[in-house]
């Protein structure tokens, strides 16, 4: 059997990528396609040093740099990649692989980071935050974006098999395309975080520094909780605007690296997220260092953590992204400290192991292949 993996672009090595990752571990022998692959010989590893076929976007002026001005040429680069000599293919998509072409001897499936979010429900937010939404310039980008809904839909209908990795993200899948989805969280690395009983009198945030993160309500609620201690980790456009609202119960330290961040993660007596997140990779890292969390209930965070009205509770949800809504949450927490076990928060965080991933992962594969009645494949 031919298999190949179509990623969307390969620039920096975030989430996707660590999905795609393990999909390479559990198919090693597939061939690997993106729009672009502009990674660095020292961070080539995790594709386990194969060699990735690019779209002509890969040749465009500035494209290592400027590569999303070329969205609207994606769609076009994407179709021209020639999957006719595979079997399987597997796009992992949160803008646009889900769209090879692939004929009717041939089974896609699409693991669904999330449709384009820019195009469809965030798309005010979009042209909000870029500064877009009251130019002339503006109006180019909606047309724009309109085209690459009609083709996202369309292209919807070539998929055989979705997976979402979250069931927001399902519930997204089904919203746009009126397809049904099957659930794989993504994976984590939670066997990199080690767990830690004896916490410190201090909370954190971890996130890059960007509008929809909210670091700044979270920075604002701690601004009126004197008494409490507030480490916020993370670099950003908005670093300056963030740090010069800070008061003294805050400190701001700006980018530090991995090993830095697990050792404040392991001490924190809770992590702070305010954002919307498809998934939300930090707050599953944070309670598998034993770490209670207190988020935003919303999006991919309602899956990852255990409310105190369930048992064996690992965080707290705060219903609006306001700081008066922080605070209460925060409020709570020192109030009912004693619910949340590290032992508990560190048993949850299990559920999203790679191993878990990689097992899962093959597990819906054989049986979609097994069940399928076009071409007699054996199980991988």
């Amino acid at each position: 059997m031919k298999i190949a993996l179509v990623h969307d672009w390969l620039v920096v090595y975030a989430g996707a990528e660590k999905v795609l990752e393990q999909i390479l571990h559990v198919f090693p022998e597939a061939d690997l396609y993106s729009v672009i692959d502009f990674m660095d010989g020292e961070n080539r590893s995790f594709l386990l040093n194969k060699p990735v076929k690019t779209s002509f976007v890969q040749n465009l002026p500035f494209a290592k740099t400027k590569y999303r001005k070329y969205l609207f040429l994606m769609p076009l680069a994407i179709e021209q990649l020639d999957m006719s000599a595979y079997d399987l293919v597997i796009s992992s998509s949160h803008a646009v692989s889900k769209g090879v072409l692939t004929g009717p001897d041939q089974i896609h499936v699409a693991y669904t980071h999330s449709p384009i979010r820019y195009a469809w429900d965030l798309q005010h937010q979009y042209l909000r935050e870029s500064g877009l939404a009251k130019k002339m310039s503006g109006w180019l980008a909606r047309i724009l974006l309109h085209y690459m809904r009609l083709w996202d839909l369309r292209t919807a209908n070539s998929v055989d098999h979705f997976i979402a990795n979250s069931h927001f993200i399902s519930r997204r899948i089904y919203k746009i395309y009126r397809r049904e989805s099957d659930v794989i969280y993504p994976p984590v690395d939670v066997d990199n975080f080690t767990l830690c009983e004896n916490k410190d009198d201090y909370y954190l945030a971890v996130s890059r520094l960007v509008p929809y993160k909210k670091i700044n309500i979270i920075v604002e609620a701690f601004n009126n909780m004197p008494s409490n201690k507030l480490i916020v980790i993370g670099d950003g456009p908005d670093f300056n605007k963030i740090r010069s609202i800070v008061k003294g119960n805050i400190k701001f330290l700006g980018y530090q690296p991995n090993d830095v961040v697990k050792q404040y993660m392991q001490k924190a007596k809770a992590f702070i997220f305010a954002a919307e997140e498809d998934f939300g990779i930090t707050p599953v890292e944070a309670q598998a260092c034993g770490t209670p969390v207190i988020a935003f209930g919303r999006g991919g965070a309602l899956e990852t953590i255990v409310p105190p009205d369930k048992e064996n509770p690992t965080g707290i949800f705060f219903d609006a992204q306001t700081k008066e809504s922080i605070i209460d949450a925060v409020e709570y927490f020192e109030k009912n400290r004693i619910l949340f076990k590290p032992q508990t928060c560190r048993e949850n965080a299990m559920r999203f192991s790679e191993d878990n991933f990689r097992r899962n992962f093959k597990n819906y594969i054989d049986t979609i292949l097994a069940k399928s009645v076009s071409r007699p494949y054996a199980t991988l």
